[in-house]
């Protein structure tokens, strides 16, 4: 018997906030976290804008020698987890540590980590290179020290499919959940790929924006868009079964009830442009929570704000919904957020959340022109109120890889 999964902590470090109350109020306002970058000189890089972390004392948080000793997409997660952990009032202390799962991915891992110890072995020596660094960058490496630090024996997971990566992590985590296998799991996404050489590697693909104003330049599903704006951060949810859940009394943001993954098999970095991959993958996330294209109220979707997906998405979203699909809120967050790559499923997942609890879509930010080919409702510029009780949040990468996740408002039945 398949058993029912809720989420009862959530976390996130991201351009928006550095915790949920601060990034879920900016989203709601559609206020942007985008603007030029202050971590280091950009004048040597095509584009000098993106989401940036900010406001956040790192090295007040884990002390100078473990700082030096992880990647900032580490950190990101790390902090995510921990505000997730103790958001959901979880006591490890009571529990079969084996039942509990972490499984927490990035697209890239740590990037920076990589180009700075590749300059250091060029200008110093081979031999000069960290001991940590191999460590530092794996992207499993997450995982493992959120389950050092709370002594969690289950298995600690990455999925690495690019821009899908949390998403499909978190659907993992979902069914390991609902099959039997684990009773909690710690689960989200993070990245910290916002680095020169980062941002050399996809503006040389001509995949990023080249708006000249940076609170401007993420334009999901306009006319206008020229690309998408890289970001950095991470997000973390609790999952658990729904009877652990009841049992200790806690707090329930929403239900998750259903997850899809296919491969476009098309391309390396297009997406199929039919959208069936992304039609496909929505439809088995529906199938296999057991709901109708017609109860859907709200998706949010991938809407990277670059030409060709957001044409492919709208496709691949009127192709299965039909004529539901022009009934459906649908937004972008990655309006105001930028784009998180193998982290935004997960911050997104947890605006999906926090928009059915409180029966309220965020803004799609910046539509100014409509794009004849992206014809359904956007969520323009202003957020809405609408009863919302099963939502989506699609996660498309780079490799065509799709996932889809299905969550329920909570109704405390």
């Amino acid at each position: 018997m398949k058993r029912r999964v809720v989420i009862t902590g959530m976390g996130t470090l991201n351009p928006l906030g550095n915790d949920i109350k601060t990034s879920w109020n900016a989203a709601k306002s559609g206020r942007s976290g985008i603007d030029f970058i202050r971590r280091y000189e950009t004048d040597d890089i095509a584009i000098g804008y993106g989401g940036e972390i900010r406001d956040f004392d790192f090295l007040e948080y884990f002390g100078k020698k473990q700082l030096r000793r992880m990647d900032r997409f580490s950190q990101f997660a790390l902090v995510a987890a921990d505000q997730a952990i103790a958001d959901s009032g979880i006591d490890f202390e009571t529990m079969d540590r084996s039942r509990v799962g972490i499984y927490v991915s990035s697209g890239i891992g740590g990037l920076e980590t990589m180009a700075s110890e590749l300059d250091k072995a060029r200008e110093k020596g081979f031999h000069r290179v960290s001991p940590f660094w191999v460590p530092m960058v794996i992207i499993n490496i997450a995982p493992g020290m959120i389950a050092i630090k709370y002594d969690l024996t289950g298995p600690a997971l990455s999925t690495t499919t690019a821009c899908a990566s949390a998403a499909n992590t978190m659907g993992e985590a979902f069914r390991a959940i609902r099959d039997g296998y684990l009773e909690v799991a710690i689960t989200g996404g993070s990245e910290a790929s916002m680095t020169k050489f980062g941002i050399s590697g996809f503006s040389a693909m001509h995949a990023l924006s080249k708006h000249p104003d940076p609170k401007k330049a993420s334009r999901p599903f306009d006319l206008n868009r020229d690309g998408f704006v890289m970001a950095d951060g991470a997000g973390c949810m609790m999952f658990e079964t729904l009877e652990g859940a009841l049992k200790r009394q806690a707090r329930i943001y929403g239900e998750i009830v259903g997850y899809g993954a296919t491969c476009d098999a098309t391309h390396i970095t297009a997406p199929d442009l039919e959208g069936t991959g992304a039609m496909n993958c929505m439809r088995l996330a529906l199938e296999d929570g057991g709901v109708d294209p017609a109860d859907i109220d709200h998706i949010n979707a991938h809407g990277t704000s670059t030409p060709l997906n957001d044409k492919t998405e709208t496709l691949a979203i009127k192709r299965l919904f039909k004529e539901h699909a022009y009934d459906i809120a649908i937004n972008s967050t990655k309006s105001m957020t930028g784009h998180l790559l193998g982290g935004s499923g997960a911050i997104e997942a947890i605006f999906t959340l926090l928009a059915l609890q409180e029966g309220f879509v965020p803004p799609t930010i910046n539509y100014e022109t409509p794009d004849p080919e992206c014809d359904l409702d956007y969520t323009p510029n202003v957020g809405v109120e609408k009863d919302i009780r099963v939502a989506l949040s699609n996660s498309l990468g780079f490799g065509g890889h799709n996932a889809t996740l299905v969550f329920k408002k909570w109704e405390g039945r």
